[in-house]
């Protein structure tokens, strides 16, 4: 099941989510997250870190209302919910839960009291050098997924959760037992456990409130005595959870699965110690699906937590419940393939390493260094081209080489119309020295009114035809402005040689013209000379046959 994952629709390829994965269990394919379930810790951390709202949590609402229809539904209640609904006390969320149709609400630190009670158990016995303790299920996988070094040193104790279901189901067989809390690993350890039929996070019980239009009455007061193991959400919780400790031990408490993997690196160099773990820093106050304070943050839901415990706290015992609370943890085998050198060489290669200091471990892609995502990418895991250096110096490279190769000319001006960058060929349109007029106005070298009206209204000037009167060049200007960016930039096609091949067409033309009329002139007028000596020559003959006809006439008289 996946109880974690992202909507690849809203995944921006930012690399967020892996930077904060202190695992490295997400996949980064065809520029998309995706989380390796066999990887993950469901520490959630990745949670917070993405603001695309990209994340995607299984939700068990559904599953808990099904269950309530058809059975007894008991409510393992975590005590960190004090943190974050505003309430006083547990009576207050009783009454809401059971207006929702859960059966019965215990809170789980009655679990958490019976598993301090095996804590002190096995530090009595003497037989651990070093002993962690932690209710957290991500911190347990983190250990016996990563470092099984440290697996001798884990307490082989049920989680409070686990042992508050097994007392519940123990004197209630037929009931089903929810958990409802802040931590979005519980969701993996309850499916794991047996005991556990669902978990509702504490966003989740918050959207079920809001649908039936419930809200817990922050008026009410306890009326319940308090249990130490209360304190079990906060940091040094379950230390604070203890009446009384062991000699012999150093008791300490670390937060944040960064500082835990610090002490599991080095828990064999370690002696005496008691250490409590909790993979979210201020612990399960701050854990993924919690809703913290809006006012004095996690400061204030620590405070609420010791505030809410001490308020009930009497020198009179608990009463423990009789159970068998032991867990053996195993190791989880890594499915990693560590590739031999010269592959991490050849995937290095691929992304212009080839030497140790182009290694530039800078962190960019999400991993802490170069060869660990090299690993990474031949274990199917991430993509070559994730390398933020190599792909920009790639990026500049070729715009580099595009615009300085170009056969049109290409400037870009800053929003107080100073050059910022200027190519070869416009240097050339222009007839200014490149190296120099960085910086300057560009008012210097042409009139600028049309950058003032892109810049003004943000309508492109699109093939207008000028001549820079500098060089005497003719082009084509396009002028636009760069979105979201306060530039401007301008791209110039030299067309001097059109409009000098139109004018010499044109001159032709004209040529031609004048030449056809001069020929049509000349040829009217040798018409017309043509024409008027046929006409004399006409008349004269005419007189003549006249003549001729006359004395031929006479003659025959």
């Amino acid at each position: 099941m996946a109880y974690l994952n992202f909507n690849s629709s809203n995944c921006r390829n930012c690399y967020k989510c892996l930077r904060e994965c202190p695992v490295k269990a997400i996949s980064v394919l065809d520029d998309k997250a995706q989380i390796n379930e066999e990887l993950c810790i469901l520490c959630g951390h990745c949670v917070g870190s993405c603001r695309f709202n990209a994340k995607v949590i299984a939700s068990d609402i559904e599953k808990v209302r099904d269950l309530i229809k058809r059975k007894r539904v008991f409510v393992s209640l975590a005590p960190s919910f004090v943190s974050s609904f505003d309430v006083k006390g547990f009576t207050a969320m009783e009454k809401a839960l059971k207006t929702l149709g859960f059966e019965f609400i215990e809170e789980t630190a009655v679990g958490a009291a019976a598993v301090t009670n095996e804590y002190k158990k096995l530090l009595s016995g003497g037989k651990y050098r070093n002993l962690i303790a932690s209710a957290c299920p991500a911190t347990v996988r983190l250990i016996a997924q990563y470092y099984p070094d440290a697996l001798p040193f884990l307490a082989p104790v049920d989680s409070p959760m686990v042992a508050h279901a097994r007392q519940l189901k123990k004197a209630h067989k037929d009931c089903a037992v929810v958990f409802v809390g802040p931590c979005l690993a519980k969701k993996r350890e309850a499916a794991e456990s047996g005991f556990v039929d669902a978990v509702l996070t504490f966003e989740e019980l918050e959207t079920m409130f809001k649908e039936a239009g419930i809200t817990p009455d922050p008026s009410l007061e306890d009326d319940k005595d308090a249990l130490r193991a209360r304190y079990y959400p906060i940091n040094r919780g379950i230390i604070k959870s203890f009446d009384g400790f062991v000699d012999g031990y150093e008791y300490l408490s670390v937060d944040g699965v960064n500082r835990s993997r610090n002490v599991l690196e080095n828990i064999t160099t370690l002696e005496g110690m008691f250490i409590e773990m909790h993979a979210c820093e201020f612990s399960c106050i701050n854990g993924p699906c919690a809703l913290t304070p809006k006012k004095g943050g996690l400061f204030k839901a620590t405070e609420q937590v010791r505030e809410y415990t001490r308020s009930g706290l009497s020198d009179k015992a608990h009463p423990l419940r009789d159970g068998e609370y032991t867990h053996k943890y195993e190791r989880i085998p890594m499915r990693l393939i560590t590739p031999p050198d010269y592959e991490i060489r050849t995937i290095l290669e691929a992304t212009g390493k080839f030497k140790p200091e182009d290694e530039l471990n800078c962190g960019a892609c999400g991993y802490p260094t170069c060869r660990d995502k090299a690993i990474a990418v031949y274990n199917g895991m991430a993509q070559i081209d994730m390398c933020v250096p190599y792909m920009r110096e790639k990026a500049e490279s070729l715009s580099f080489d595009i615009i300085q190769n170009s056969p049109n000319g290409i400037l870009a001006v800053d929003e107080s119309f100073r050059i910022t960058d200027i190519n070869e060929q416009a240097a050339r349109l222009l007839s200014i020295p490149r190296n120099s007029c960085k910086g300057e106005l560009i008012e210097r070298y042409f009139n600028p009114t049309d950058f003032y009206i892109v810049a003004s209204d943000g309508k492109a000037v699109d093939d207008k035809k000028m001549k820079l009167e500098k060089s005497g060049a003719w082009v084509e200007m396009s002028i636009r402005k760069v979105s979201g960016q306060n530039l401007l930039f301008c791209i110039m096609k030299d067309i001097t040689a059109e409009i000098e091949d139109k004018s010499r067409l044109d001159k032709l033309k004209e040529d031609t013209y004048r030449t056809t009329d001069e020929v049509i002139g000349k040829q009217m007028r040798v018409v017309q000379e043509i024409a008027s000596l046929l006409g004399e020559t006409a008349a004269e003959t005419k007189i003549a046959l006249l003549k001729l006809k006359n004395t031929l006439k006479t003659e025959e008289e």
